[in-house]
Order: structure tokens, then sequence, then C-alpha cells
């Protein structure tokens, strides 16, 4: 009895310490003793793959996180529908380490579906030299702008993903390389940049089952952790600027050739590039209200074997708004807050127009999706969502209309 009551008081220490504040628990495992501490009003959307709860115990250097996500849904296309269904979204691991001063690790390993998608999303370890000249290498998550790092269901109202950040970027994005990163803080502004060599895209965005110019596509090549599919860097460049009280503004660029344009030094086509330009930025009002939002360009040289239907420009993007209206103490939780939300929506995946008519192509949807969420604390959310979806096919024919509910849950732990 003696043994177990021991064991219990140690549990309950344990969990004691476990439970630190977020921030104390990264600033102690990521904190750089060079660069002055900040607040919340100046963190960035490049800092979220560090910006996460972990559990720590004492002064172990490794600590542990993670979210849950799940929802159900009703949704109706066109008068059909598939009934109501559950989804396992995704449970996501993190595991960070100091391993000295200056060098630091983190990995984040997810679990979609269940267990149908299993995949590293980053595992990198930083060696810093300077606040403006760091050093990463390993699984990087591009930068790409501002959804592919700053992912984690938790922080958001929605309980489907961006449609332009998971069909024109493929998000979450992320590949093995190299690269250099640096920020700067002055008084009440803060720019940064992240810059990376990694491995890139195949001829898969333009040879896969969706009949159309995919970027997605390319995360089927699972070999691209281990070998470049054409030797061909993909470059990453990100800059961001952000005052507080005013928001933040992103700029970035992922460019590379995604075709096997040569083989045992016999050319096979000439280098065909893929680009992607993104532009993100986000505020808080006065009133509370944050909005957040992203707009993408593609462009891919598709060769001039193919049809009309692959295109080689495409663009979309997000616009989130979401005002808190209550927050006070709840159901016994002192934090809780009840917000309203609201996502407007587009994807072009086809921009430009038919060489045979000069009539516009119509491969393009929008969507609107208003919502509710509940936080019980800052770190959990309990979300509704109506969404309506209208899409055009390629010939411009009636919309398909796809309108229902879903709601679900996300929590880190």
């Amino acid at each position: 009895m003696r043994y177990r009551l021991l064991l219990l008081l140690g549990l309950a220490a344990f969990s004691a310490q476990a439970q630190t504040d977020s921030t104390a628990a990264m600033a102690q495992l990521f904190g750089r003793d060079s660069l002055p501490k900040v607040d919340a009003q100046l963190k960035l959307n490049l800092d979220a793959t560090y910006d996460r709860p972990f559990l720590t115990m004492g002064k172990m250097p490794v600590s542990v996180g993670g979210y849950l996500e799940a929802n159900t849904q009703y949704l109706m296309t066109d008068g059909v529908t598939e009934g109501l269904s559950f989804q396992m979204r995704r449970m996501t691991l993190f595991l960070a380490s100091t391993i000295n001063r200056r060098l630091k690790f983190l990995s984040e390993l997810e679990f979609e579906d269940g267990t149908k998608e299993i995949n590293i999303e980053f595992a990198a370890m930083d060696l810093e030299l300077h606040p403006l000249l760091n050093l990463r290498g390993g699984i990087i998550m591009n930068p790409i702008g501002s959804f592919n790092q700053n992912h984690d269901g938790p922080k958001w109202e929605f309980v489907d993903r961006p449609i332009s950040s998971t069909t024109i970027i493929p998000s979450t994005w992320s590949n093995v390389g190299f690269g250099l990163y640096g920020k700067v803080y002055k008084r009440n502004w803060v720019w940064a940049y992240e810059a990376y060599a990694t491995n890139g895209f195949d001829d898969r965005i333009i040879a896969n089952n969706q009949n159309r110019t995919f970027l997605p596509a390319t995360k089927e090549n699972r070999e691209r952790f281990e070998e470049s599919f054409n030797g061909v860097p993909l470059i990453t460049l990100k800059t961001a600027f952000k005052r507080r009280k005013w928001g933040e503004i992103g700029l970035s660029w992922m460019g590379g050739v995604y075709n096997k344009f040569e083989d045992d030094g016999l050319t096979l086509d000439r280098r065909r590039r893929v680009d992607v330009y993104a532009v993100d930025f986000n505020s808080t009002l006065p009133t509370g209200t944050f909005i957040n939002g992203e707009w993408v360009w593609a462009r891919v040289d598709i060769p001039e074997t193919y049809s009309q239907q692959f295109g080689n420009q495409q663009q979309g993007g997000w616009l989130d708004v979401v005002q808190p209206v209550v927050k006070h103490r709840m159901l016994g939780w002192s934090k809780a807050v009840v917000n309203l939300a609201l996502r407007l929506e587009y994807a072009d995946y086809n921009v430009g127009t038919f060489a045979e008519t000069g009539g516009n192509i119509s491969d393009h949807l929008w969507s609107v999706v208003p919502g509710i969420s509940f936080r019980p604390s800052p770190t959990t959310v309990i979300r509704a969502n109506y969404r309506y979806l209208r899409e055009r096919d390629l010939l411009g024919n009636p919309p398909s209309r796809t309108a229902g509910y879903q709601v679900g849950f996300s929590t880190y732990f």
C-alpha cells in the first residue's frame, strides 16, 4: 500500500510538472539566448513548427507532444449523399530534444485516416550560429504560404483544411534538404527568412488519376526522401514581416524542375519547371476579430503533347474571419471561448482560354464555410461547420453543388 501511495504521488508530481505552460517549456527547450524574448504579438507563421505545447519533466532534454483530430459529417452533392460518416482525420506525435546548447532537434510523425497514411512530416536538426544565420537539415517542411507550416488542427476553427492549400500547394509538403533561417527583432516589429534546397517534384504532377495538373500527386513518391527524381534541387524561399498591433505579411516562392529530362547521359526532354508563389497575411483587429488569409499562384511547364485539360497556370486562396463572442468561465473551464467563424475559398485549376475557341476554361470552384467553435482551453477546439461548395468542370457545364454539416474536435495532448 505504501509503494502504491508513493507511486501515485510520483505520478501526480510528474503530471503537475508536465503541464508546464507551453510557451515556457518551448522557451526552455528552444530558447535562443542570443535572441530577445518576445510576446505572442510578434510570433510568425514561420515559428509554428516550434510553437507547440510540449510535456517536459524537470531538466530532461527531451519533450513530447502531439494532437488528435476527428469529426463526423453529412454532405450531399447534387441531391446524392453517402450518409453520415465518421472520420479519424489524424493523430500527430512530436518529439523534441536539446542535443546541446546550440543544437536542437524536432520531429513530427503523423498518422492520417487511422493508419492509411503514416508520414514523417518534419525531422530536422538546427545548428544555431547567429540570430540572422542558422543552419537546418533533415526532413524540412517547405515554407510556402502560411498553412503548410502552421497546419495543426487545434489552431483552426474549421474541420477541413483550406482547399487551395491542399490542392494547389500540396500541404502538408515536406522534403529532405538543408538550408538557412534567421530572424531579427526591432522594438515593435520582427523580420524573418527561411531558404532551403530540397528534393522536389516529379512528373506525377501531370501523370495522375486526377486527369489535371495536380501538384499533391507527387507526395505519392516515397522515394523523394532518399533520392531526387531528376537531380535538380527544389528551392524554397520565404520572408515575413510583422508589426505589433498591425499584423503579419509573408512572401514565398518554391521552384524547380519536375521532369526526368536526362537518363544515363541521354537527353529525354528539355527541363520543365514548376514555380509556386504565395502571399499570406494575418491581423487581429481592436475588436478581437482575427483575419487570416493566403493566395497562391502556380506555373507549370506542360508538354505540348498534353491536352488543355492540364492547366499550366493555377491560382486560389482563402480568407478566414474569426470573432470571439463569449470569453469567460464556462462549465468549470476558466478560459473558455465561443467563436463565430467564416471561411471564403476559391481555386482555379486551369487559368486561361481554349486555343480553338478563345473561351474561358472553367475548371474552378468556390466555397463558403460558416462555423461556430467552443474552446474550453486554448489548446482544444470543438467546432461545427456548414459547407457550401460550387464547382464547374473544364467545359463550364452547370456547376455541381455540395452542401452539408461537419462537427468535430481537435486537441493538443
